[in-house]
């Protein structure tokens, strides 16, 4: 089987995805967890129905918004599916890559 793309491009899509894969999930954990005491005993009581969840205005840039963490995290693990996607597809042409830089699957040195 030949590869597709380029070693370079192979190669490069593998270290991005990889970095996109650990940012991504991060912020996803940050949007669905639920916010709770210093010592961590139990989650925080307030009123309405989403403000249970970790909306820091460190990262949302607003203590309101958004109105749905976890609609948020959803969305966000869904970009982490398809970068995992990109890295096993770059990860296989790069695997190619090296295999053809040996002259094939099998070589008789």
């Amino acid at each position: 089987m030949k590869p597709v793309v380029s070693a370079l491009n192979a190669w490069s899509c593998v270290v991005i995805s990889l970095f996109a894969i650990v940012i991504l999930s991060v912020l996803g954990s940050l949007y669905s967890v639920h916010e709770s005491d210093p010592l961590r005993h139990q989650p925080a009581q307030r009123p309405g129905p989403h403000k249970a969840y970790s909306n820091n205005h460190a990262y949302t840039g607003s203590e309101d918004e958004p109105e749905d963490g976890p609609a948020v995290a959803a969305s966000i693990y869904t970009a982490v599916i398809v970068y995992a996607g990109f890295f096993v597809f770059c990860g296989f042409q790069a695997f190619l890559h090296m295999r053809n830089s040996r002259g094939g699957a099998i070589s008789l040195h």
